[in-house]
């Protein structure tokens, strides 16, 4: 890793779910924002693979459509429907808790990065409720061996109990089944956290 700044955790969460993400795998965005993810995924399953993204705001879409095609990526445009088997990133206007109507498989990787879109309306942020829903539904999703990365802020409205119903279904997963990292800057109450969650094999 690059000497990224200490509390970067998006650039943790990219080392941790690059570990496990190759060429031809399925991922999941939960949270389309600013299009880094995406794009991230898509570098990392390119040629042949396929990455589902999701958000709410026809802006955020646009944005991570604009930022995928810069990089090279095939990118379409869709209802909430079964993706296809065609290579290249799937963008859906939806909250993320459908993701279980877009999957007849597993992903291999899956990425949320909650709160609200940088530089976008502060006051549209994700909610506990829809989260929790997603997130249950991707690690029941997730193939052997995956992982699903969260990255959540408790420094905004609503953000703090956002955090704290993340914390309290990933520290609570069986150990048996789940492998569960957490990381946070521990000095800083209204720090970000991150959590990897490494599904286990067999």
């Amino acid at each position: 890793m690059s000497s990224a700044p200490f509390n970067s955790l998006t650039a943790w969460a990219h080392r941790l779910l690059a570990e496990v993400l190759g060429e031809g795998d399925l991922a999941v965005d939960l949270t389309a924002g600013n299009g880094w993810d995406s794009l991230f995924l898509w570098r990392r399953v390119a040629p042949l693979g396929r990455v589902l993204a999701f958000d709410v705001q026809p802006a955020a879409l646009d944005q991570t459509a604009r930022r995928l095609r810069e990089g090279g990526a095939p990118v379409c445009f869709s209802k909430v429907e079964i993706l296809g088997a065609d290579p290249g990133v799937r963008l859906v206007e939806a909250g993320h808790e459908q993701v279980r109507c877009c999957l007849a498989e597993g992903p291999r990787a899956v990425v949320a990065n909650l709160g609200y879109l940088p530089g976008g309306d502060r006051s549209l942020v994700t909610r506990r409720e829809t989260t929790l829903a997603a997130l249950e539904a991707s690690l029941d999703l997730l193939l052997p061996g995956g992982r699903l990365a969260v990255i959540a802020y408790p420094g905004h409205v609503g953000g703090r109990e956002e955090t704290q119903a993340v914390a309290s279904l990933l520290e609570a997963l069986p150990p048996k089944t789940f492998e569960v990292l957490a990381l946070s800057a521990a000095n800083y109450r209204a720090a970000p956290r991150l959590w990897v969650a490494h599904k286990r094999a067999g």
